[in-house]
């Protein structure tokens, strides 16, 4: 049976580290209103309570300037500020453990319901929510005893717990008769719960501990990037590492040939223009000599610990390109890879689609070639036919993308289908 029956969360500070997002705003509503900016000290308390009550107590201003300010602050938030935020690591893990072990999971917060609601499904955080409670222009009271009541909407429960950074939130949770639990790693003060009387969880691991009794164990998954030279798979490496990373996932990004110091050793051989003389057997065995000792010193361990393995190429780049390209054949390569991968393969490959010409002239226009790179014409066009193949023997593995279009486009095809599969393997 588990601990908590109902687990009621605050969001900023708590779920969500929004510092960013709010200060930015903040910034931006006394600016325009020619009003000096605070410290970062004072900045930072404006998180957590109603804005009205910050712009009053931190800035002096009086009611009709308190409305103007909220109006200047949302200016900036509604289109850009929310976003500006991040799931705090082993959040998502909490959650997800939480709502699986059958503890019905909600959140109260003093933040608007509808930019609150937004955020959560914004980081996908929202299949292991029960319910949201916020102030609403219909009911705008933001006491958290009141959100309290109102997002268990009467539900009888065994044993109720609120978790905040505030020491409101343990009194609101006081005040509505459940338990609370206060956590430092947001943006209370040192002494907030001095006198709260209530548990204190320094970071997420302790608060995990509270509610679970162990620190929830997060499944690895490992992403792999493909395409040819000049495709920009290193700008949508760096966007979806950025997305993975607000929504709270550990991110253990790396790149092949290299990724650790023997391999990168390995990578300056591979990659030297003064090696043209090398065999293209001793390139093969090299590729996967690198991504041995990559996957033994890397990759597994990253996976053992429940991070997002990130990594620009894999083996599917030795079989495209010294089985397709060197022509060795992909059955030699698959073989000389066998025991170099340790039955290691990506969960998921996003495939950068571009022609080679196209290719190649974006990567001239870039910087000065590599020894692969420098290849003629012929080498990279079996290089393009070898991926496509690829992409045919296996289309449930890849999420293929014309990479002709815009980087934000790009980008906003790969997150939704990235996100997709890796619901369907119980990482989200």
């Amino acid at each position: 049976m588990v601990q908590f029956d109902a687990v009621i969360f605050d969001l900023d500070g708590t779920l969500t580290n929004s510092e960013r997002g709010i200060v930015a705003c903040v910034r931006y509503a006394l600016e325009k209103m020619n009003r000096p900016v605070p410290d970062a000290d004072t900045l930072r308390k404006f998180i957590g309570p109603p804005l009205s009550d910050s712009f009053r107590i931190y800035c002096g201003m009086d009611e009709r300037e308190t409305a103007e300010a909220v109006r200047a602050y949302r200016e900036r938030y509604l289109p850009i500020g929310w976003a500006e935020n991040e799931v705090y690591p082993g959040i998502r893990a909490l959650l997800k453990t939480l709502h699986d072990q059958g503890s019905d999971v909600y959140v109260a917060t003093g933040k608007p319901q509808t930019p609150s609601e937004r955020i959560l499904r914004h980081f996908e955080l929202m299949p292991y929510i029960k319910g949201v409670a916020g102030p609403t222009d219909d009911d705008p009271r933001a006491d958290k005893d009141v959100l309290i009541r109102r997002v268990l909407d009467g539900k009888s429960y065994r044993r109720p717990v609120m978790i905040g950074d505030r020491r409101s939130d343990v009194t609101g949770a006081q005040a509505a008769g459940i338990e609370g639990i206060g956590v430092m790693y947001g943006f209370g003060e040192p002494d907030e719960f001095n006198e709260a009387g209530c548990p204190v969880a320094q970071d997420v691991r302790q608060l995990s501990v509270l509610l679970l009794g162990e620190e929830p164990k997060q499944k690895g998954y490992f992403i792999s990037m493909e395409g040819l030279d000049g495709c920009g798979k290193t700008t949508q490496a760096n966007a979806v590492e950025k997305a993975l990373r607000e929504c709270g996932f550990t991110v253990r990004r790396s790149r092949e040939p290299g990724g650790c110091p023997i391999s990168e050793k390995i990578r300056g051989l591979l990659l030297d223009v003064n090696n043209k003389g090398m065999s293209d057997i001793a390139e093969a065995l090299l590729y996967a000599a690198s991504r041995a000792q990559h996957v033994h010193e890397v990759i597994l361990p990253a996976m053992a610990r429940g991070e997002i393995v990130l990594c620009d190429r894999f083996v599917d780049s030795s079989v495209a390109f010294q089985g397709g390209g060197r022509q060795l054949g992909v059955p030699l390569i698959q073989q000389i890879n066998a025991p170099a991968i340790e039955g290691c393969k990506p969960d998921t490959t996003i495939f950068l689609q571009l022609d080679h010409e196209t290719a190649l002239r974006r990567r001239e226009n870039a910087s000065a070639l590599d020894r692969m790179e420098s290849e003629k014409a012929a080498f990279h066009a079996r290089v393009e036919e070898a991926y496509a193949l690829l992409v045919r023997q296996e289309p449930e593995r890849f999420i293929t993308v014309d990479a002709r279009q815009s980087p934000e486009e790009i980008t906003q095809k790969i997150l939704p289908m990235l996100f997709e599969r890796m619901k369907e393997a119980g990482v989200m």
